[in-house]
Parts: structure tokens; sequence; C-alpha cells
């Protein structure tokens, strides 16, 4: 019995040694993670803007409901995640589509005040290398750029709205990310474009 409990305070004491350790960790690196992330954030709202000034970028808070909407119209399981004006520019959203093949899909997308996608920019993906990962490249995510529609669809699954060319072996890829700026868009013209 002694035994027993002899080992349980030495589990017990580098249990707690190790979360003392784990939480010094922690909070010598969030600071550095959450600046690396700002700059992420703002390197894409460049991307999708690069005539703004970066003072001209004002963060908006986010309407919710107007996002559930969105994606629920869609049929998708996508959500806006964050908002900014871009002065009399237009706007950039946020979002976060979590159908794709290796995990969720996080996008950034300028859209001009009437309506054009103005560029989008992948903040986070994890697809298959040399598949879906092909979506990082210009030659796919420039087909949304400079088009002015309600939605896009992706040209091999038909429907209304604007073709996009999927990637080759990666549908799913190529659905998520027409997934995501969709919901940009429908974000949009729920909220800004009335």
């Amino acid at each position: 019995m002694n035994k027993i409990i002899k080992n349980t305070i030495i589990l017990m004491l580098i249990t707690l040694v190790a979360g003392i350790l784990l939480g010094f960790v922690y909070k010598i690196t969030q600071q550095p993670i959450q600046t690396a992330q700002e700059k992420a954030k703002k390197e894409a709202w460049k991307q999708v803007f690069p005539e703004a000034d970066m003072s001209e970028f004002k963060s908006e808070s986010v309407d919710t409901e107007a996002s559930e909407a969105a994606a629920k119209e869609l049929g998708i399981k996508a959500e806006v995640g964050e908002v900014c004006v871009v002065g009399d520019k237009g706007y950039i959203v946020t979002v976060t589509d979590k159908e794709g093949y290796g995990g969720d899909i996080k996008i950034t997308v300028g859209i001009t005040t009437d309506g054009t996608v103005n560029g989008i920019s992948i903040l986070s993906i994890s697809e298959t290398a040399g598949l879906g990962m092909k979506a990082k490249e210009p030659a796919f995510y420039e087909q949304y750029k400079g088009k002015q529609t309600e939605k896009f669809v992706v040209s091999k699954d038909g429907g209304d709205g604007e073709p996009i060319d999927a990637l080759s072996g990666a549908t799913i890829t190529s659905r998520a990310v027409t997934g995501a700026v969709n919901e940009a868009l429908a974000y949009y013209q729920n909220v800004f474009g009335r």
C-alpha cells in the first residue's frame, strides 16, 4: 500500500511540474504567435487590396446571424471570422470553410463596393501536397479575381454561378475554397450590399 501512495505522489509531482513548465512555455510563446498571426492577416489584407493604404483598413464586428444564414442558404459548413472595411474601396471578409479534404481552410476575400471579388488570399490550408495545396497557386485562386457574381460553382459540378475550374485530383479542396468565397460574397450581399 505504501508503494502505491509513493508512486501516486511521484506521478502527481511530475504532472504538477510538467503543467507549470507548459504554462511557462505558453506564456513565453503567446505574444510571438499573436504577432505572427497579426502580420499574416495584414499581409493577406494587402494581397486582396494592394491599392489600399494600411490606414484604410478598419476591423468591424462580425454579424454572426448573417454568417450563419449565408452558410445555411449555401448548404456549406463555413463561418465568417473577421470583417474589415477598406475605406471607400470595399470590404475584407475572412472565412473558415470546414469541409476541406485535410481540414479547415481559412481564406481572406476582398470585395469591392460594387460586389466584385478584388482577390483572395489563403491564410491556412493543410491539404494533400501536390494536389489540394495547389489552391495556394495563382493559377487557381486568381480565377475568382475580378469577377462580379452572386456565387461561384466548381464547373464539373454544374449549377448556376460563375464557373471555377477544379484542381486536378482535388475537387474537395476546390469546393471548399469556392464555398468559402461564396460565404464571403453572401455575407457581403446580406450585410453591406443592401
